[in-house]
């Protein structure tokens, strides 16, 4: 698919990060975080398949069948996990979500969008590869901030925790009220966008 006039509905939901206690709260999991938290609200556990290495849900969300998965390799290899479910179950990449976090956007924006690169993102460039290049998919880019300095980069991602307070912000940003999934789910992709990338910025706090 490559115009937006053609979106379809979303079916799978995609939330990345690294596993273990060491890396839960950290920035770069923060995608885990958000589909862990979507789940809760709509009461879906998500169950580990260790045969397709994910943490995966189903549930009918407002009158639509929806799955939700977080990868259970290391963020570098999600396309191991996702492009073997997304065959298995016959989801085409264009009816996924995948939400992430994005250095680009400080905690409190978030931007939707639709296709594109990989953007230096390592799971997402893992992603595309597992899915023969394939880059025409949602993704939900949640702003964690910058350390100033590309030296600093892995640490500040993936070896802090993300303080608390921007946490919640950056998870407040990028909630998804019942008209946008409804809009998601039923591939109005432009509405979407348009009501996400046009909402002010939530206060910023590092």
């Amino acid at each position: 698919m490559t115009s937006l006039a053609l979106a379809t509905p979303i079916r799978l939901l995609v939330g990345l990060g690294n596993p273990g206690e060491t890396y839960r709260l950290t920035r770069h999991n923060i995608g885990a975080v958000w589909l862990r938290e979507f789940a809760a609200r709509f009461n879906i556990p998500l169950k580990h398949d260790s045969s397709k290495r994910v943490e995966v849900g189903r549930g009918m969300l407002l009158g639509h069948d929806i799955r939700m998965l977080v990868p259970s390799t290391y963020m570098n290899l999600s396309g191991e996990a996702v492009g073997p479910f997304l065959r298995y179950f016959r989801i085409d990449p264009d009816e996924m979500l995948v939400v992430y976090d994005d250095v680009a956007f400080e905690p409190g924006q978030t931007r939707l969008k639709f296709g594109g690169g990989p953007g230096g993102h390592n799971g997402l460039k893992n992603l595309i590869q597992h899915m023969s290049g394939d880059r025409e998919f949602g993704r939900l880019r949640i702003g964690v901030g910058h350390p100033g300095s590309a030296h600093e980069l892995i640490g500040f991602l993936t070896q802090v925790t993300m303080p608390e307070a921007a946490r919640v912000n950056s998870l407040a940003s990028a909630y998804l009220d019942d008209e946008l999934l409804g809009w998601l789910f039923s591939g109005h992709w432009q509405k979407a966008m348009t009501k996400v990338n046009s909402v002010p910025d939530a206060d910023q706090v590092e």
